[in-house]
């Protein structure tokens, strides 16, 4: 029986047997004329002993049976049933096993889908940078061939705009990895939602004048919420170039903010072609490219707003308009949402 290698059992038993010699040899000693009672009585002891052994073997038994199932599990089984183990304090220690297991077993499949996330997110990034790198390179062949000065210029120029969109690739993925790691600082101030839509609108100005495209402001001029000034520019940019990109030639874009007792609300609003249903469930999944997506849309633009608004107690949700086109609600809440 290996139960017997266990040294807390052998001084278990070992004193036992002691304890019922010095009792025999005790009894005999004071009791001679009763030693028939004597010997009884220590046959009874020994059978209370065998007994004790007997149950003990059967725990031990279990706990070989229930390191074993935790060593399985360990090892990625992972249909196994800790119910069978009802005896007491044994069911007791199966059941916090089960929940440890279950513990590290979530953990593992977190950390799985986290690596393979990763590993999908490397290859986005790595094809998205590979396009205008590769693009850049055929450039500078051809710039090199090139012996007409507007060609040059135009050539040069081509590569200018492939720099910057590289550029915005790396500092967007850069800030995305600075919230996802939990570094990002976001400053706690009173920000002017008039000051911060025009900061927003203000880079796409030229842009938007050659598409003939119109902005339609109403701006509490008392509206603001408490956030970070810089990063709220960034992610409500992000959502006016989508809109830009999208509605096309001589579209109007509104934009809407009031602050109430709860939120500060900042709508944005389209006379584009909309969303398509099937691309609004995944709209702000990073690298996601809806149907009517750009070439030079890398879909990481609409994440990194959402992640942004999010970090400084807000959402941001899109829908597409009844009338035609496509919606943005971003709101700032006072309290804990």
């Amino acid at each position: 029986m290996g139960f017997l290698r266990n040294k807390e059992i052998n001084r278990q038993i070992w004193i036992s047997l002691a304890f019922l010699v010095s009792v025999g040899c005790l009894g005999g000693f004071l009791f001679p004329e009763n030693l028939s009672c004597v010997v009884y009585g220590e046959f009874g002891s020994m059978g209370i002993i065998f007994i004790w052994l007997f149950f003990t073997k059967k725990r031990y038994d279990r706990l070989k049976n229930l390191a074993a199932d935790a060593d399985r599990m360990l090892h990625g089984e992972r249909n196994l049933n800790f119910t069978s183990y009802q005896e007491g304090e044994l069911a007791i220690l199966a059941n916090e096993v089960e929940k440890l297991l279950l513990r590290l077993t979530e953990q593992s499949d977190t950390l799985l889908k986290e690596k393979r996330y990763l590993s999908d997110s490397l290859a986005d990034i790595s094809h998205q940078l590979r396009t205008p790198l590769t693009s850049l390179h055929l450039l500078l062949t051809r710039l090199l061939e090139e012996t007409d000065e507007s060609g040059r210029r135009r050539l040069a120029y081509e590569g200018g705009r492939l720099l910057d969109r590289v550029d915005w690739l790396v500092n967007a993925l850069l800030k995305i990895s600075k919230i996802d790691a939990g570094t990002a600082v976001f400053a706690r101030e009173r920000v002017d939602a008039s000051n911060l839509v025009e900061n927003a609108i203000g880079p796409l100005g030229i842009p938007m004048e050659l598409r003939e495209q119109t902005v339609v402001k109403e701006i509490d001029d008392r509206a603001g919420f408490v956030g970070d000034a810089a990063w709220s520019v960034e992610a409500l940019g992000n959502i006016f170039k989508n809109c830009m990109e999208h509605m096309g030639q001589g579209g109007t874009l509104w934009i809407r903010v009031e602050e109430n007792h709860l939120y500060t609300e900042i709508v944005i609003e389209d006379n584009g072609p909309g969303i398509d249903p099937e691309d609004l469930p995944h709209l702000f999944e990073r690298f996601y490219k809806g149907k009517d997506a750009l070439d030079s849309n890398v879909g990481i633009g609409l994440a990194l707003a959402r992640m942004i608004v999010c970090a400084q107690n807000g959402t941001l949700k899109a829908e597409n308009r009844t009338e035609g086109g496509a919606r943005f609600t971003m709101r700032f809440y006072k309290g804990v949402v």
